[in-house]
């Protein structure tokens, strides 16, 4: 929104703002924020920031937390949220005594992935379109105690509720998919999601019911570059969960919130251009993929399970990732099948709309590094002329499970668990540090957050373990 500080000062001025909001993530992928006066907000913030302890946050150890925050100030826009006018921005997190960007920074290593791919004249940038998926839910109940583990989610939608007498327009298991009013409870609501990002100068193309009979939505955004993704994926997950609170609702990004429903993902559709020459377009290609666009695909599905370390980062990720659904367990590519990890669209044939979809991702991750590491498979594959076709990665254009199990061995597996991932990562980690984008210290401090997180997980009785064996 700004160049200058001072186009920010006279913005603030005109607009009579009194607060400004600072957010920044932290390691998960989840954002903090703090809040100033308007007093506070010159020239010292820009160059010196405002100090906070990242140890608290995931992104530094206890013996040196002090760090700093500094706005991006292209990134200010107006909250909607605040009856305070508040001027909100999106942060940069700098050493505190140099005021140098800090090398493990989520946002910062997003930034150095493009660099990366610029200085390497593979591409002068990248574009992502994420598809958002989420339930939108009445309330959300857990309890976690020695003695008693329990959780409940609720939905107007769902078909347990359609003896309500307030509304028996319910939705069956797996029928959600586009459901119309009034089967479509959210509709509304999704509405005024869009309409508070269109305020942020958020782009988005299409909103809709999904799948999942309980509540599932989808929003999806146009392609963006790297960083303005990021940005915006962080921005939507605020503002649907901010507008679903204030109707006394809840908005969940897990992928696997229930068990016999349709899991969320997010989805992300790729390009890479050489200003307005869109590099993954050929005409005379089957499914008109260039070369160079076949070698990223060859990378990104080479190093698949070391990248869901970042793109699949919970326990519950690998809820989602089940045979014999659409959520993709193997490593192959494909045009229009949905059970691939990489699919071809068959609808986006035009020269600037030629493209492939990633679909293992979900909204558990945080966006910066999914991002970063994304990219940097995939131009390992180009650096690399990882054809993947040799590489044992299709195209398959059948249905993978109606094969024998002799036939589906021989496509690469995608992880099955959390641990997995952080094996992958553990043993394929190279190419994420190619001029440092990733440095040892991130790539280790994560793999450790998640292995602490898979031991708090699996060290705990499971409700369904005790109906099955307690009699035993």
């Amino acid at each position: 929104m700004f160049n200058t500080l001072s186009e920010a000062e006279k913005y603030i001025d005109s607009n009579d703002i009194q607060m400004i909001d600072l957010k920044f993530i932290d390691l998960i992928g989840r954002w903090h924020h703090v809040t100033i006066t308007r007093n506070e907000f010159n020239e010292d913030l820009i160059s010196e920031g405002i100090g906070f302890d990242g140890s608290s946050v995931g992104l530094k150890s206890v013996k040196s937390g002090d760090m700093a925050l500094i706005p991006d100030l292209a990134t200010g826009v107006i909250d909607p949220f605040w009856e305070t006018p508040t001027l909100s921005f999106i942060c940069n997190t700098v050493e505190a005594d140099s005021k140098v960007l800090f090398q493990d920074g989520p946002r910062y290593i997003a930034s150095r992935a493009e660099k990366y791919m610029v200085d390497s004249k593979i591409a002068t940038k990248s574009l992502w379109g994420p598809e958002f998926e989420f339930y939108i839910l009445e309330r959300i109940t857990f309890t976690n105690k020695s003695y008693h583990a329990s959780y409940r989610m609720d939905s107007s939608e769902g078909m347990w509720n359609s003896n309500s007498p307030d509304d028996h327009n319910t939705i069956p298991t797996h029928g959600g998919y586009h459901a119309l009013p009034p089967r479509d409870h959210h509709y509304q609501l999704r509405s005024e999601m869009i309409s508070a990002l269109k305020d942020l100068q958020i782009p988005i193309k299409y909103h809709h019911h999904e799948v999942g009979a309980p509540g599932q939505s989808e929003i999806e955004t146009p392609m963006l570059p790297l960083l303005l993704a990021a940005d915006a994926i962080m921005m939507i997950k605020y503002v649907s969960k901010m507008v679903a609170s204030q109707h006394g609702k809840h908005v969940t990004y897990l992928p696997k919130p229930f068990f016999d429903e349709a899991g969320s993902g997010m989805h992300f559709h790729i390009q890479l251009f050489n200003d307005k020459t869109n590099l993954f377009y050929d005409a005379d290609a089957d499914d008109l993929l260039s070369q160079t666009a076949l070698f990223f695909i060859g990378g990104l599905l080479t190093h698949a399970p070391a990248v869901l370390a970042f793109t699949n980062p919970t326990t519950n990720s690998y809820r989602r990732l089940v045979p014999g659904h659409e959520a993709p367990v193997n490593c192959f590519f494909s045009s229009g099948n949905r059970s691939a990890a990489i699919r071809v669209p068959k609808y986006a044939t035009q020269p600037d709309k030629v493209r492939f979809e990633f679909r293992p991702p979900d909204g558990s991750s945080n966006p910066y590094l999914a991002l970063a590491a994304m990219l940097m498979a995939g131009l390992d594959g180009i650096r690399n002329r990882i054809d993947p076709t040799k590489a044992g990665f299709g195209p398959i254009n059948e249905n993978i499970f109606s094969w024998s199990p002799e036939q589906r061995s021989k496509i690469k597996g995608l992880p099955c668990s959390l641990a997995e991932a952080m094996d992958a990562l553990a043993n394929d980690n190279a190419f994420l540090k190619e001029n440092q984008v990733f440095s040892d210290n991130l790539i280790a401090n994560w793999i450790q957050t998640k292995r602490d997180e898979d031991v708090l997980l699996s060290t705990r009785p499971h409700p369904y373990e005790i109906e099955m064996y307690h009699d035993i």
